[in-house]
């Protein structure tokens, strides 16, 4: 439905636009764990299988709304203030969540009546939810800030270390840096070429290598033109003797002329108004589901530790391109990246803080607010490690499938989820307590 939608409406899809869609994907398991965890907990109760799941969308509802609006307003902002890749990100972002909540909500309904209505109506074939031991998340927070402080002194320690080494507290690529752009064309029969004129990725391998190894720079970054026999290579600025020296020896090597080898000077691909597009679009994003939360939940302090636990992810991800920087680039895919988490974080606790909600008003004023705490955030639990699982699994198959470009986005993306879970799970709630008390 999402790729039928994106075609329908013209939608150009693009590395960003794909995290949109991945992010969209999490959530819409997301919503089908939060369901199927209502069902089994009426089934549990002794209810019958029909009775629990009409129960169990009822109960599940709040918590899908509220986590797909909240994410539904950080894409609007985006989409109305970022620009470029950020609004392609925007763009799926919303097409998705719209869809998979639609299904969530209806679809999963009438499949789920639908196994009813033939016979599949034994308690067995859902599963009854065991009884849980509760978890001390509360009486336990000094061990999450240790945890979360030593996960901030290495994001600040490794921003330092590349500074101090490079120059630069992160490895930007060529699409934040700019630099030259060397196009090579070869002559027909050159070996390392098909009979369409595409080139092998050995052969790409090889040509990359030897322009680095020419001009003495470290990085560069490939592409060809289909069919016409030409690649370019994109490295950092070269100076007029780089130039010379890259031009002398690809002519040498592969036997092409003067003419057919052209340097340019190029600029970054990310340009600065993009960056700092991003950057106010997040900003306020952030400020919109603050409010959002706070009228929804009638309490700042859940607000406040939403926030709270959204920039504990962030840095989370910025320390793994900070002490990955000799593997992992800050190029386009970055910004994609952040965007990923900032949704995919949000909407995790916000189902943590719908349980609070919803356990707080059956246990009236008196109650120890403490064990309310522990008690929510053990029954969703395994929602949590679940739909983190789910998506974990979808973002590893890009890891080690994708090329190098999804490669630099899905290995941060992982430290982004495994975050997201440790700080909905451990932090959100404990932090919302602490603030409310």
């Amino acid at each position: 439905a999402t790729l039928f939608a994106l075609n329908g409406l013209g939608v150009t899809l693009t590395l960003p636009g794909i995290a949109g869609v991945i992010l969209a994907i999490g959530m819409a398991v997301d919503a089908n764990c939060i369901i199927f965890t209502r069902i089994r907990e009426e089934l549990a109760t002794g209810k019958t299988v029909r009775s629990s799941i009409k129960i169990g969308f009822e109960k599940a509802l709040s918590a899908i709304i509220d986590g797909n609006v909240t994410t539904l307003i950080a894409a609007v902002v985006l989409y109305i203030k970022g620009s470029g890749t950020v609004m392609g990100f925007a763009q799926t972002l919303a097409i998705g969540i719209i869809l998979s909540m639609f299904t969530a909500i209806f679809v999963t309904r009438c499949l789920l009546y639908g196994f009813v209505e033939i016979g599949l109506d034994s308690a067995s074939l859902f599963g009854v939810q065991k009884e849980r031991k509760t978890i001390n998340f509360v009486g336990n927070s000094k061990k999450y800030i240790v945890i979360s402080g030593v996960l901030f002194l290495l994001c600040i320690g490794g921003l330092i270390a590349n500074k101090v080494r490079t120059g630069q507290i992160l490895n930007y690529s060529l699409d934040f840096m700019g630099g030259s752009s060397t196009s090579v064309t070869f002559e027909e029969g050159t070996n390392g070429f098909d009979g369409s004129g595409n080139a092998s990725d050995e052969f790409k391998n090889e040509v990359t290598e030897a322009v680095k190894a020419s001009a003495g720079v470290g990085d560069a970054e490939i592409s060809d033109v289909a069919g016409e026999r030409t690649l370019i290579v994109r490295t950092t600025d070269l100076t007029e003797d780089q130039q010379k020296q890259v031009v002398a020896d690809l002519g040498s090597k592969y036997n092409v002329t003067k003419d057919n080898i052209e340097i340019e000077t190029i600029s970054a691909s990310v340009s600065n108004e993009m960056k700092s597009d991003a950057i106010v679009a997040v900003v306020i994003a952030a400020i919109c589901m603050l409010i959002y939360i706070w009228i929804r939940f009638k309490n700042l302090a859940f607000g406040a530790s939403s926030v709270l636990a959204l920039i504990h992810d962030v840095i989370v991800v910025l320390m793994v391109y900070a002490v990955g920087s000799a593997f992992i680039s800050v190029g386009s895919t970055f910004i994609a990246c952040m965007l990923t988490i900032v949704g995919y974080s949000i909407n995790a606790t916000i189902v943590v803080f719908d349980r609070v909600r919803e356990n707080r008003k059956a246990a009236g004023s008196r109650a120890d607010v403490a064990q309310i705490v522990n008690d929510s955030i053990t029954q969703t639990l395994g929602r949590s490690i679940n739909t983190s699982i789910t998506t974990l699994i979808m973002v590893l198959v890009l890891a080690i499938m994708g090329v190098d470009a999804v490669r630099q986005f899905a290995i941060p993306l992982i430290a982004g989820i495994i975050s997201g879970c440790y700080s909905s799970v451990c932090l959100a709630g404990t932090v919302w307590f602490f603030m409310n008390k």
